[in-house]
């Protein structure tokens, strides 16, 4: 590892991102360290539902395990520490996961976790001590929801992964931390850097953004997608960042994709509400750092300014709200509006009515075209959803109903699909809450 710079290159953007990224980014060119970011806010419930499924032992991302084996080798052999939140609910079991395989494979790595996010444990205690998790979306009180609680964890910030940096780690596996944690975190590490250091952990929270969602930085799901070379084998990002904060985003050479000032400035606004973005670490002001083109696929990042971060941690809260069931209807012909009535009208007589059901909706999508050469152009959809706490009114009998009016409803009936088994409907509350309650 240089001495004025330090190279993070990030694998992952997602659960279920490309598997081989790990070792295409360790074996793609020099990095200092890898990282990874799993955790979306839906993940928490898939983690949580495969903890159910599979054992209270589970609750992690699995296929993270499969590249610590791609990579463990080359990253011991080349000093690459790996940061990643794959520890989802369960961080503990999967550094023990870890270590079993690096013995398997010989291999002599240290590895530490990071845990205190989960906050289910001490939910009560926490409202008993006036913290009332209002949702800042809508303003609501959690005490004011019937729903069942899945998760409620909290975002924690870097400095974890700073200590278990600084005590020799070179394996941090992380529960729910902020995304751009697993690049503040080795960054501190590095320099040395103090919490009061806010100008360099700004810079830092910044790169940690750009580069969190992976491809995104590098061409993927960009707007002028036109602008990019090829998006054959495109090359994941890599922020070398310096000592005062300031970094170069670049990607491994021979690899597809773009890194140009708009590429690295897209995914700069992605997710964000202000021009100060806010983490538990740093405010980050996003309107003072200037963003030049330096060379091919590679960008700098600097004169970033930060400020002293609020006294509260955001908290990720799923609930369970119910179940819920739908279908698309297609028609096509003539008097489409007639026949989305009729059908509608038909099928709520038929099971009792809407009233039953906590929330209905009836969309009719006019993509049909009014001279058509062809069925496809002449169709028209009908999306028909319902949702109810009680999962046999929106089950199969539901679908059912539909079923039942194929011969006796609108010409032409078909359907998009048959029917199914009614869905869990998981509802995401974001909320805040004192940072003295986050060890």
């Amino acid at each position: 590892m240089g001495n004025d710079v330090i190279k993070i290159g990030n694998c992952s953007g997602y659960y279920g991102d490309k598997l081989s990224a790990a070792k295409d980014m360790v074996e793609g060119g020099p990095i200092d360290v890898l990282t990874g970011d799993y955790l979306a806010e839906l993940t928490m419930t898939i983690l949580f539902n495969q903890k159910l499924q599979r054992g209270e032992d589970k609750g992690y991302v699995g296929t993270f395990l499969k590249q610590i084996k791609d990579v463990a080798e080359t990253c011991k052999k080349n000093n690459i520490k790996i940061v990643t939140n794959a520890g989802g609910l369960n961080p503990s079991s999967m550094a023990n996961e870890i270590i079993n395989i690096l013995k398997e494979m010989s291999i002599d790595l240290k590895v530490a976790y990071i845990d205190g996010d989960d906050l289910m444990p001490r939910l009560e205690q926490l409202k008993d001590q006036g913290e009332t998790f209002v949702n800042i979306d809508k303003n609501t009180n959690l005490g004011s929801t019937e729903h069942n609680l899945l998760t409620a964890n909290a975002y924690l910030g870097a400095w974890g992964i700073k200590e278990a940096l600084d005590e020799g780690a070179d394996i941090v596996v992380c529960p729910r931390v902020t995304d751009a944690a697993v690049v503040i975190g080795p960054a501190a590490w590095k320099f040395k850097w103090k919490r009061t250091d806010f100008d360099e952990l700004a810079g830092a929270l910044a790169a940690g953004h750009i580069i969190e969602c992976g491809c995104q930085a590098t061409g993927g799901n960009y707007s002028f997608f036109e602008e990019v070379p090829s998006f054959i084998n495109v090359g994941y990002p890599i922020a070398e960042i310096e000592s005062d904060g300031s970094f170069t985003i670049t990607k491994h050479p021979g690899t597809g994709g773009l890194v140009s000032v708009g590429t690295v400035t897209a995914q700069l606004l992605y997710e964000i509400s202000s021009p100060a973005y806010i983490n538990p670490d740093v405010i980050s002001h996003f309107d003072t750092l200037e963003i030049n083109q330096i060379g091919p696929d590679r960008v700098r990042v600097s004169g970033c300014r930060g400020s002293n971060p609020p006294g509260k941690h955001k908290v990720c809260i799923n609930l369970a709200t119910g179940y819920r069931n739908g279908m698309d209807l297609v028609l096509t012909g003539l008097d489409i509006e007639a026949k989305a009535k009729t059908i509608t009208d038909t099928l709520f007589h038929s099971v009792g009515g809407k009233d039953q059901f906590d929330e209905v909706s009836v969309n009719l999508y006019r993509t049909d075209k009014k001279n058509p050469d062809s069925n496809e152009e002449a169709m028209a959809t009908l999306s028909i959803s319902v949702k109810s706490k009680n999962p046999d009114l929106v089950g199969r009998l539901f679908s059912a109903k539909i079923i039942e009016l194929s011969l006796a409803n609108y010409p032409g009936f078909f359907s998009a699909g048959t029917g199914k088994k009614p869905g869990p409907v998981i509802s995401y509350w974001p909320a805040l809450i004192d940072s003295k309650h986050i060890k």
